[in-house]
């Protein structure tokens, strides 16, 4: 069974996780989201493409 999930909600989930049982302050969670957009604007955003596509290759088991 493949349960197909967009990312922001995925990663929503995440920092609601982060910010309920973590303590996690809202204003940090917003300033890792900020730097996300922002690093993906600089030459290292294809490793991190890679790096991501791989990594989710490897969770659905596709790369071994």
């Amino acid at each position: 069974m493949t349960v197909s999930l967009p990312l922001v909600f995925v990663l929503g989930v995440v920092a609601w996780a982060a910010i309920k049982f973590l303590g996690i302050r809202l204003w940090v969670a917003a300033v890792i989201a900020l730097f996300g957009f922002y690093l993906a604007h600089t030459f290292l955003a294809p490793a991190i493409d890679s790096g991501t596509r791989t990594g989710v290759g490897v969770v659905n088991g596709i790369h071994r």
